[in-house]
């Protein structure tokens, strides 16, 4: 199996930018549908991206669609989350997640491994 180790996140203002990475070891990154989540205090674990295999393909959220870019780098095992024009309400833990899917998914039951998550807080 994968594991995933997140990192990256951080304070930041509003109206900041954040690249926020995840490596995987254990097995090929290339083995995966990979996809960015967060969640939110009190809220449940919501999508924001994801990927498919080659990287030929992505999938954004609404809530971040035009500020947010999904990319991965087989070679180095990593995938990466580019966030800009961030919010308050971006605050919160954003976790990686790989799943075995023909496509992306959306749903978190797709998704069968998880990194630990890195907080991202918006705020002046």
């Amino acid at each position: 199996q994968v594991q995933l180790v997140e990192s990256g996140g951080g304070l930041v203002q509003p109206g900041g930018s954040l690249t926020l990475s995840c490596a995987a070891s254990g097995r090929p990154l290339s083995t995966y549908i990979m996809g960015w989540f967060r969640q939110a205090p009190g809220k449940e674990r919501e999508f924001v991206a994801g990927i498919t295999r080659s990287g030929g393909d992505r999938s954004d959220s609404d809530s971040m669609k035009g500020r947010i870019t999904i990319a991965r780098d087989n070679a180095k095992n990593t995938v990466y989350l580019q966030m800009s024009s961030l919010k308050p309400e971006d605050t919160a833990v954003y976790y990686c997640a790989a799943a075995n899917t023909f496509t992306v998914a959306r749903d978190v039951n797709h998704y069968a491994y998880w990194g630990q998550g890195t907080q991202v807080t918006v705020s002046s």
